[in-house]
């Protein structure tokens, strides 16, 4: 298991929950962080102008702020507003202190690879729950004519005569990361690549839709098989990134868990199927009020299973979310992940809440008990930060989350929206000494 990381040991900011508090209102929905991320990256492929909006505040979008900014790209962030200036792409190489905070950060190997016909990127970082090797992007480099080789944890990537060709990739699995990567690749390669096996995920769709506000013909993109022509130039675009269905899955729990009726919006519905299915079968009433927004309706809490699945499976993104909802729920639950291997560490802090948890092997048994107390717990990644801190919600006493530098990565402003709906909590700063 991997060891702690070095910032979650120092001593940051806490967030003290004071739990039992009944919840109501309105939630807004930020724009989605996975989506952002790989847009981002696939914005250098346009030696133009890119707005985004709907752009969530979030520490991730600022390290990937300034990994574009090492490479001479203009970065202005305002009020959810993202402009960049990509006229002037300087460099190939990006920087390993920023791109091993973040793993998203290495996709801009295949916009780099197809507009410069070079790239040098480090090997990822980003959360420790699990392997993600970069193998299938390579795989799928290498098909369209790159060169590509590891040296002292730097991919190299070059292309002779500096345009890649078209060509037919199976990813042997359908990842999130080396779809987006081969994409962008693709955009401007000479002729057609087809992607089989390709993740289907709406952040994939997402990224495929930007690029086609740029100029790009692509097809199938939602679908197993994505279909890239080629095309010499991208254009400018001004762009608004889809709302962020973990988030929104997340406040749903929040309604389950504290048994309080929430709203929220804007969503897209179709994202959330499976977290909605789940929901239901554990005793709540999720309801479409308008073609964009969601409210819960909690019931009684049950226990269900889980199976975390690539989209439109369960999302391993909402798993530690559920397990927390879980917790308090009649019954015996069971969570199989399947998709990151170091994803159940947070079984630990929920146990130090009064969790009834056992694991055994990927596989997470929960006995609902009667109630949470709270305790001082430890976010071990982003989605384990949220699962704390809907369980602190919901349990008796005061909570205190430590490493909060986890949820900073993923959840906008979370603490003021859930005050807006009338939890009690508080962040507190490490007191400086004198």
């Amino acid at each position: 298991m991997p060891t702690q990381n070095p910032e979650a040991l120092d001593d940051g900011p806490t967030l003290h929950i004071w739990g039992g508090q009944p919840l109501a209102g309105h939630v807004q929905i930020s724009g989605a962080k996975n989506s952002v991320l790989a847009i981002m990256a696939a914005a250098l492929l346009c030696p133009d102008h890119c707005r985004l909006r709907n752009v969530p505040n979030l520490t991730d979008i600022a390290r990937m702020n300034q990994v574009l900014e090492a490479l001479g790209i203009g970065v202005n962030y305002q009020n959810g507003v993202l402009d960049l200036d990509t006229h002037h792409l300087t460099t190939s190489k990006a920087p390993y202190d920023l791109v091993s905070k973040l793993r998203a950060s290495f996709f801009i190997i295949g916009s780099l690879v197809a507009r410069l016909g070079t790239a040098r990127v480090p090997l990822p970082g980003g959360c420790a729950i699990g392997a993600r090797p970069v193998d299938l992007h390579v795989r799928g480099l290498q098909t369209l004519g790159a060169q590509v080789r590891i040296e002292h944890g730097i991919v190299h990537a070059d292309v002779p005569g500096g345009k890649l060709k078209g060509g037919k990739i199976y990813l042997d699995y359908p990842s999130v990361g080396a779809t987006e990567t081969l994409i962008m690749a693709a955009t401007l390669a000479e002729g057609e690549t087809t992607i089989e096996n390709a993740a289907q995920e709406p952040e994939v769709s997402d990224l495929a839709n930007f690029c086609r506000a740029m100029g790009a013909r692509i097809r199938g993109a939602g679908t197993n098989t994505i279909t890239i022509s080629g095309v010499p130039r991208l254009h400018a675009v001004d762009y608004s990134i889809i709302p962020d269905r973990i988030e929104a899955g997340t406040f749903l729990v929040a309604g389950a868990i504290t048994q309080s009726e929430i709203s929220l919006s804007p969503v897209i519905p179709d994202h959330l199927s499976p977290v909605i299915a789940k929901l239901r079968d554990m005793g709540s009433d999720v309801v479409q009020d308008t073609v964009n927004s969601l409210r819960i309706i909690p019931n009684r809490r049950v226990a269900t299973d889980i199976e975390t699945l690539p989209y439109p499976g369960f999302p391993t993104d909402m798993q530690a979310q559920f397990m927390a909802l879980m917790t308090l729920s009649e019954g015996n639950s069971v969570i199989t992940e399947t998709v990151f291997e170091n994803r159940l560490r947070h079984v630990a802090e929920l146990v130090r809440m009064g969790a009834d948890i056992r694991l055994k092997g990927h596989n997470a048994i929960i006995q609902g008990v009667p109630f949470l107390s709270g305790a001082p717990v430890m976010a071990t990644d982003l989605r384990a930060s949220a699962a704390l801190v809907l369980a602190g919600l919901a349990a008796q006493g005061e909570t205190v989350v430590k490493g909060l530098h986890h949820l900073d990565r993923g959840y906008d402003n979370l603490e003021a929206k859930l005050r807006g709906l009338g939890a009690k909590l508080e962040r507190v700063n490490p007191t400086v000494m004198e």
